[in-house]
């Protein structure tokens, strides 16, 4: 039997085949022909290894996005584990035993969702065994996945179900409203933003996002440095096209103009007026996103000829950014007098080794991920000798 992975960082998807080994049919892409084609090729192989496509997952994964990167990986099976070496039930009995050099691959090295879509009858008694097993595996994951079985019978209808259930959970886009004054535009935020769960020593909390983003002020982007992150967004007007996807039969936006559209990009939009005096102004939009929960607005370039305007969630509360002080508190440079009005970002009184702003990583994984970056290309010098050197210059480290 020939099982299937799929995932995706909610733009593009990705497909791999495993048996004892794995093999990748399909590379990220929005080609949702090509993902069809792939499918209707599939073949079968000798046995099923669930720890052989982990691993698989994680190095094409952390090869082609990094760590930082957040997935949603759907492994599709008829619910059998495998048997003898290599099973999912040998593998989870020693993942404690191992030597570093060969350690159970999860928890994923970068945040990810699994989701495990078993095509199998609920009465089948290879699925009855597996699901404490695959409920474990998601358990390790770190991250809320879920195990997920057709309603009712086993057929073509209650298997469409289950998938389009599982797109509508997992691709539906955030809705709400850009507001700054007596200003407002109804956007999308793409990918949408989850939950956030701040954990302490006694105690947690989650933090849902509002509906609507309430423009604060606007603050110079030097100023905003580089703060830690939980989560950055495209924003997109509610007003752009959307589309069927073919393969989910779920909606997906579309950027294209066509004379369709012609009179709606006619329309005055706030949201486009915000990004380009944001990107003129080199400015940044302080937002609240919730109650005592902030994040910025700016306008982000990935090319000389496209820009986007980005969303960056900060951590919650008001002191997320420490150079610029509690965000309550900020106010307009208008009322103060010169004598008590200070740059950003605030200077510390001892003297530091480094002069730029340094990148901050959330996540331990983040940082291996950027040290390993620097040693692929010190490997191929000279010939990688331009990216080695601009890869350095953008992580400096100096000891103090």
């Amino acid at each position: 039997m020939t099982d299937k992975y799929f995932f995706c960082d909610n733009v593009h998807f990705h497909g791999i085949v495993f048996s004892s080994l794995y093999e990748e049919k399909c590379p990220f892409t929005r080609d949702y022909n090509l993902i069809k084609s792939e499918l209707q090729n599939l073949g079968d192989y000798d046995k099923t290894c669930i720890e052989t496509a982990l691993h698989g997952v994680n190095n094409i994964v952390l090869t082609e996005w990094g760590s930082n990167t957040a997935c949603d990986i759907i492994l599709v099976t008829d619910g059998s584990t495998g048997i003898g070496p290599g099973s999912l039930k040998e593998s989870l009995a020693t993942a404690s035993q191992r030597p570093p050099t060969n350690a159970f691959p999860l928890p994923f090295a970068f945040p990810a969702k699994l989701h495990i879509v078993c095509v199998a009858a609920s009465n089948d008694p290879s699925l009855i065994k597996s699901k404490p097993l695959y409920q474990e595996l998601i358990d390790i994951s770190g991250y809320e996945g879920s195990v997920l079985l057709p309603e009712n019978q086993l057929n073509e209808t209650s298997v469409c179900n289950l998938f389009q259930k599982l797109a509508e959970d997992m691709y539906t886009s955030f809705r709400g409203v850009l507001k700054c004054g007596n200003l407002e535009s109804k956007v999308i935020l793409s990918p949408a933003p989850v939950p956030y769960t701040k954990i302490t020593d006694f105690d947690y909390q989650t933090y849902n996002l509002s509906d609507v983003i309430d423009v604060c002020g606007f603050i110079s982007v030097a100023d905003v440095g580089s703060p830690m992150a939980i989560s950055r967004h495209l924003i997109l007007p509610a007003g752009t096209n959307v589309k069927e996807n073919p393969l989910l039969k779920t909606t997906e936006i579309d950027l294209t103009t066509d004379d369709d559209t012609t009179d709606e990009g006619r329309m005055p939009s706030f949201c486009v007026l915000l990004h380009g005096a944001l990107k003129v102004e080199n400015m940044a939009a302080l937002v609240t996103i919730s109650e005592n929960w902030f994040g910025f607005i700016y306008s982000w370039a990935d090319s000389k000829k496209k820009s986007n305007l980005m969303l960056t969630i900060l951590m919650p509360g008001s002191d997320s950014v420490p150079w610029l002080g509690d965000l309550n508190y900020l106010h307009c440079a208008d009322n103060f007098s010169n004598e008590l009005l200070s740059s950003f970002p605030v200077r510390p009184t001892e003297k530091r080794s480094y002069s730029q702003n340094s990148v901050v990583w959330i996540r331990q994984a983040g940082l291996q991920s950027d040290i390993q970056k620097i040693l692929r290309h010190a490997r191929k010098l000279p010939e990688k000798t331009q990216q080695f050197y601009k890869v350095c210059y953008r992580y400096q480290f100096y000891l103090n």
